[in-house]
């Protein structure tokens, strides 16, 4: 091969190795992780409570998941759960037999979800039928192509313990006890935002 013909592959090769460099310095920067997804239910709406068909019953849920941000002094528990959450709830029953409206505010503790569906408990802080200090479980269902939302809680027909000796009590609901969504909002809407279990933090 000639000088002038190598030197030319010389500076051809050079030329197309600076291009490629300044290609790859001036293409986009990858992409900054995703933020995680925060499971979430807000909303609110009047259900319809078969055992009590002429009453008026409404809850408020605004609550998110804050993983990993309660700690217990229990060991395993030091960073919390995943399942911590923060926000607050409402529930309102105006009884149409004497006009009473009892009434609740509690502030969420708990909350997973599962696609449409969430489980949440709160701890009552105020209440005008002596509910403060207890934990309130509750349940809710987004629904789709056109079904309606639903709502469960834990008093009124579950959370019943009945002792060995036949007497009954209602126990203590436990962090995200809730039964299923077994009544129907007909007015309202509920939102629910799933998300995955939070990793477990590092040590």
């Amino acid at each position: 091969m000639k000088k002038h013909t190598r030197t030319r592959a010389l500076v051809l090769a050079g030329t197309a190795a600076a291009l490629v460099a300044s290609l790859v310095a001036a293409g986009p920067a990858p992409a900054a992780p995703a933020a995680a997804k925060v499971a979430s239910v807000h909303g609110g709406g009047t259900i319809f409570f078969p055992y009590s068909a002429e009453d008026d019953i409404r809850f408020t849920v605004e609550a998110e998941s804050v993983p990993w941000s309660k700690p217990y002094p229990a060991p395993g528990l030091e960073k919390g759960l995943p399942t911590d959450a923060r926000g607050r709830v409402t529930i309102s029953h105006r009884f149409k037999e004497n006009g009473f409206t009892g009434t609740a505010e509690a502030e969420v503790d708990c909350l997973v979800t599962g696609g449409r569906t969430a489980t949440l408990t709160a701890v009552v802080t105020s209440s005008n039928v002596g509910w403060e200090g207890k934990r309130i479980g509750i349940s809710v269902q987004d629904g789709q192509r056109g079904e309606p939302d639903r709502l469960g809680f834990s008093w009124g027909v579950a959370n019943v313990d009945v002792k060995p000796d036949g007497t009954v009590a209602e126990p203590r609901v436990g962090t995200c006890m809730a039964p299923a969504p077994f009544t129907e909002v007909t007015k309202g809407t509920f939102r629910v935002t799933p998300a995955p279990l939070s990793p477990r933090p590092a040590a």
